[in-house]
This record gives C-alpha cells, structure tokens and sequence, in this order.
C-alpha cells in the first residue's frame, strides 16, 4: 500500500514505531527528492524527541545504505576480511593514518571512508589532503582495485555510497537533531556498511574534548553502534577512549602525517597513541578472525610495525592514490609546517593536572588549520606539536607546546589562551586509563 510521508511523521512524533515497510519508503523518497527538506526536518526531530528502537535503526541504517551502492568484493578473490573502523573524532586522533596500515599489514583489507574537521575536532580527510597530489575521491572501482593491492585506501564518502545520508546529514545539521543517538548511529553504519565490511571496531571519545556531552552519552552510542551493526550482521565491538587530553603529540593537518610517519617507520611513538591504536586493531583483528587471542593480535602488531611492513602498506596507499612515492624517505620535503614558531611555557612549576582538550583543538582552528565555517579553506602547514600530556612536570624552561604559525599576528592570537588551556598544580594527578571500557555484540 502507499505511504504518506506526513503519516510516517506523525506516527513517529506521537511514540509510535516505525513499519519497516514505512522507513523504506521514507529513504526512498529522501533520495529520489520526493520527500522535502521540510519533511525530512520534521522527521529528524520526530525522531529526536521520541528516539527509535534498536529494530527501527537496523531498518534506517539498511535502508540508507541500501540508497546507494555497496561494494562488492566478490570479483577481487581477497584473501581476508574485509574490515574498519570509526572513531567519533578528537585532537591529536591520528589513529585511521596508522590503524588502516597496521591491519592490511597483518592480513585485512581496509576501505576506510573518511570525514572532514567538524568544529574542534580534526578530520582525517584534511590530513590526507596535506600530502600532495593525494586522491581523496577516486572512482568507486579504482578505489577497490588500491584495497586489494595495497591492503588499504583512505578516501571522502562519494555520492554513490548511502547518499541518502548526506542529504539528511545536511538536514540535521540545520534543524538542531545533529545530536540524536538513532540518527548518529544510522549516519555512521549506513556509510560504513556500504564499503561491504566483515567486521566493524568503533572508537568512542569521552572527555572535555570528545563529540558527546557525557560519559553516559558517549557509552549510549557506543551500545547504540554495536547493537545495531550487529543487528545488520556485521560483527561490532566498541572502546570508549579517553579524550582528555590530546591524543597524539600534535594537532594539525600536516603535523598529524609527519607524526603518523614517525609512527610506523619507529623513528618516535607516543605511547598514548599507540595504546588506543592497537586496542583498536586488537578488537578487530579478533572479531574478524585473523586473531584467536589478544596476545596473538598484539603479537601479530608488532610484527608488522618491526618488519617495515605496515609502512610499506602506507607508502602503497599513498603512491597509489597520487601521492609522492619517497613520502617516507622525505616527508619534511612534501609536509612543510609553517614558518613561525613559538614555544608556550607555564607561568609556575609543577605537574600538568588538567588540559581544555577542546580548546586545544579550537586554537588549531584558530590558527587557520580548521573550519568556522562549510567550505572554509584551511592551511595545512599550521598546527600544534610537542604537546604536553596529563601528569608531566613543567616548569619555565619545558614548554607545553608548540605553536607552528603562518604570521606573527597568528601566534598573537593564540598564545595567551593556549597557555590557559593547561592547568599546572603542585601535586601530579592521578593516572587515568586510555581505554575506558569494552562494549561487546550482545
């Protein structure tokens, strides 16, 4: 029988649940643009206000991947899982740079769709794009010929992939339901179940400087994810991280790439963002059967750092996709930063007790490594480095971090709030956890 689209949302706005039969045609119309923007609106917040059921959000999420295209991998003879992961975004999150490489290293095939910077946070597309040359948009075909040949390839959502959730990504963001757990959770699988994936790790950020407001909020997602995937079939685990302080020890475009190089080819690595990385590749390398045990995935890791594989995986991608081909060797000649440098220092001595992680991200903005605005032109080269951790001691002569600049006038504008940024304290806090808890398909 057919639907109306008004009695759809008026079902949904007085708590009822949603046919299966009526969400399909809802999408169906939200892609073929028989549904308005004032309607989709209006079911965004419906939906908002009266949530969905773990059923109705397996029903959406299908539904919006279904609108597009899902690849297929049948024809590439792939000798593993095909597998990913999301994270909800941070600062200094560099993890998709070195997780993609890692799990091709050790036998996956990772088409990683990716994102750009979303208010403080930074995006790893934005990344990806400092590195000259580099593809972010490649055709759907060419994009799976470079997974199954380099094991990874790290692109931006096309329009062939659930393109009815970029229509109603830009209708949320403008009608205030951005923030409902049904709707994120749909967003996020829709896309990630289009790429054809075996198995799905999801990183959770809570924190001062993570996307949820809360703990409770981040924790609601994270079940919300790992309820839904799996009820769509596709095998699920989610880590909530700790996002309290910047995750790497740099916050930028290409800052980020130099540190994800250091990173895979040994030359430094910070422990922090090599304890979230490999909890990731861990819970994925497990779900999808390349590992039995924890210890044989960490075993499986660190093999493929050592060996040089998991760069020569990166250097694949990136060659491949229209990078330079000595990115490795010569990364200071392809990743300028830029020209001004300052260093900030605390007022007092003592121990780093608390960071303002999201102010740490907007002052990246600030600095023109990020958008105020849709469409804003950023500048890859400014950004923040040797970033000071939670519990470090400081005092005049150790600096909190580094500010790469593209003027004097830009240093000027940020250097006083990034000093606030930090809180120091006689007394060194208490440790905290990087991961802060497992959430399992049920």
């Amino acid at each position: 029988m057919p639907f109306l689209p008004q009695e759809i949302i008026r079902r949904k706005r007085d708590g009822h649940a949603l046919r299966r039969e009526e969400i399909n045609f809802f999408i169906s119309g939200l892609t073929d643009g028989n549904i308005t923007d004032g309607q989709a609106a209006a079911f965004a917040m419906a939906v908002y206000f009266k949530s969905l059921s773990s059923e109705e959000c397996v029903d959406l999420t299908l539904a919006m991947r279904d609108s597009g295209i899902v690849l297929d991998w049948s024809k590439y003879r792939l000798d593993g899982p095909v597998i990913d992961k999301h994270s909800t975004g941070g600062v200094g999150d560099l993890v998709s740079l070195v997780l993609g490489p890692l799990l091709a290293a050790c036998g996956g095939y990772v088409p990683m769709i990716s994102g750009r910077g979303l208010g403080h946070t930074g995006g790893t597309l934005d990344k990806l794009e400092a590195i000259p040359g580099y593809n972010i948009s490649p055709q759907t075909t060419f994009f799976q010929k470079v997974v199954s040949t380099a094991g990874v390839a790290i692109i931006g959502q096309t329009e062939l992939l659930a393109p009815a959730d970029g229509r109603l990504y830009a209708i949320r963001d403008t009608s205030a339901t951005v923030e409902s757990i049904g709707l994120i959770t749909a967003s996020i699988l829709s896309k990630k179940l289009a790429a054809g994936l075996d198995a799905l790790v999801m990183d959770v950020k809570v924190g001062n400087g993570a996307f949820m407001a809360t703990p409770e909020q981040s924790r609601a997602l994270a079940q919300s994810i790992v309820k839904v995937a799996s009820g769509a079939g596709t095998p699920t685990s989610a880590l909530l991280t700790d996002m309290n302080q910047s995750l790497g020890s740099s916050a930028g475009n290409a800052i980020e790439v130099r540190e994800a190089i250091d990173f895979l080819t040994g030359n430094r690595r910070n422990e922090r963002l090599e304890a979230v990385t490999f909890s990731l590749c861990s819970e994925v390398l497990q779900i999808s059967g390349l590992a039995e045990t924890e210890g044989e995935a960490l075993a499986s890791l660190r093999k493929a750092l050592t060996s040089g594989q998991a760069a020569d995986r990166f250097a694949q991608m990136v060659c491949a996709l229209g990078g330079p081909a000595d990115l490795l060797e010569r990364p200071e000649n392809h990743l300028p930063l830029a020209p001004i440098t300052k260093e900030i220092y605390p007022s007092e001595e003592g121990f780093v007790t608390s960071i303002n992680t999201r102010e740490l991200g907007l002052a990246v903005v600030r600095l023109g490594g990020g958008r105020s605005e849709p469409g804003q032109i950023i500048d890859p080269r400014v950004g923040l480095g040797k970033i000071i951790g939670l519990g470090e001691k400081v005092d005049r002569k150790t600096p909190l971090a580094l500010i790469h600049a593209d003027s004097e006038d830009s240093v000027l504008r940020v250097a006083d709030d990034l000093r606030s940024v930090f809180t120091v304290s006689a007394r060194a806090p208490e440790e905290s956890p990087v991961i802060l808890e497992r959430i399992a398909s049920p």
